[in-house]
């Protein structure tokens, strides 16, 4: 890879310090504005967020996820513990076997919420536009920022180390010209690097790296190309247009622009989400009555908050049950009124609960889902608005708290017994 092409600044502290050094080399600020698109990834995320408060596991396998006899998948698992093959989406019982002195942990997901809005909130201190892709990733255009934060690369440099001497929580980024390309880069530059792709040279970036890189490319459509002895993206992207279109469809185009690094992605400004769910998988299956309502009111009071923050009100609410034997159903009910809040929306998915298992069937899985979003509720009369005024203030004034303390100190009775407990 030609040197110009790499830029990466390490964001490793000092042992004697909390202040993270860096190198930065840069050719210029004319062309680094040229490259306006960062990927942020933070480091092993659920892990370094359980090492805030457990500093004595630094340096151990850590997994987190569950406990390496439960059924369940590994979430995310430390640098040390990928050194045994661990790592994210694997069966907790295999990380067992792989790594059976490994530290397995549960998830805290009320947690990591709240870290990942600490982060969204200094993101948006530093670039107009972002996106969170997921949980611990994000996506920010800093065009028409240099006045405030300086050419791009400069501004990458400064929020990765803000984010660390903010939060304590390691990060990577990429910067190019394309969503997809930053996206790789940012992937090449873990642990705690940046990595920048200048204009007009990422093709050459991503030549080198296997296909499997590239976002999008799967196992099989991997096993697919390599089978036709194409296992780099260079070879990929000096395979003809037709050719990969005779081979792949409509897929062929956009695998050929994805190895140019060409994406055709675009932000969206306010975008506003079509659905919200949250579910439970449970470590042993249950037939516990008031574990299984309990659960199920934590999963709708979720859903209910995200739902508010977004502005928005739901028209149909559905619950999702899964057998021990795997077998899924899905069962909806629309609100006479689109709603926000936590008790209508509890009392719906209960009532469709109720209605669709039988108490005695052990179960896996439960999920909540609020669905047809809208902007807008219907008009009430008088009593009735002074009624779900009353209601809004409340769940408003819950909403502050559980910002402030966690969402798991301020629930409704409901769902004192749920899990996710932490």
């Amino acid at each position: 890879m030609p040197d110009l092409a790499r830029f990466r600044a390490k964001h490793s502290p000092p042992a004697t310090s909390a202040t993270p050094s860096a190198t930065v080399e840069f050719t210029s600020a004319s062309a680094s504005a040229l490259t306006p698109i960062l990927h942020i990834d933070m480091d092993a995320f659920f892990v370094s967020v359980e090492l805030l408060s457990r500093p004595e596991l630094r340096g151990l396998p850590v997994i987190v996820g569950g406990q390496k006899d439960q059924r369940g998948v590994v979430t995310s698992a430390s640098y040390e513990a990928r050194r045994f093959g661990v790592h994210s989406a694997m069966p907790l019982r295999t990380a067992g076997k792989l790594c059976p002195h490994g530290i397995f942990l549960n998830n805290s997901h009320g947690l990591y919420s709240q870290w990942s809005d600490r982060i969204a909130e200094i993101l948006a201190r530093h670039a107009p536009r972002v996106e969170m892709a997921s949980v611990d990733e994000a996506y920010l255009d800093f065009s028409g920022t240099e006045r405030l934060h300086g050419p791009p690369l400069v501004a990458a440099d400064k929020l990765l180390r803000e984010i660390r001497k903010s939060t304590g929580l390691p990060c990577s980024a990429g910067l190019a010209s394309t969503r997809l390309v930053a996206k790789v880069g940012s992937d090449q530059a873990k642990p705690q690097g940046l990595v920048w792709i200048p204009a007009g040279m990422e093709a050459d970036f991503l030549a080198p790296l296997d296909v499997r890189k590239i976002p999008g490319i799967g196992r099989a459509t991997e096993a697919a190309l390599n089978a036709s002895g194409i296992r780099t993206v260079g070879q990929l992207a000096a395979i003809p247009l037709e050719k990969l279109e005779d081979s792949f469809g409509r897929w062929g185009t956009a695998l050929y622009r994805k190895a140019l690094g060409q994406d055709s992605y675009e932000f969206f400004v306010d975008a506003e989400p079509k659905s919200i769910s949250h579910n439970e998988t449970f470590g042993v299956d249950t037939h516990d009555r008031a574990h299984l309502e309990s659960t199920l009111s934590y999963l709708a009071q979720k859903a209910a908050k995200r739902l508010r923050e977004s502005g928005l009100y739901v028209r149909t609410v559905s619950v999702t049950i899964r057998f021990t034997d795997f077998r899924t159903i899905t069962r909806s009910k629309t609100l006479a009124e689109p709603s926000d809040l936590d008790g209508a929306i509890t009392a719906t998915a209960k009532s469709l609960f109720a209605q669709n298992w039988d108490g005695r069937a052990k179960l896996r899985l439960v999920g909540v889902s609020l669905e047809s979003l809208t902007g807008a509720t219907t008009q009430l009369a008088l009593l009735d608005a002074e009624q779900k005024e009353k209601l809004e203030r409340l769940a408003r004034a819950a909403d502050k708290l559980r910002d402030r303390f966690g969402f798991n100190k301020i629930q409704l009775g409901g769902s004192l017994n749920s899990p996710d407990k932490h």
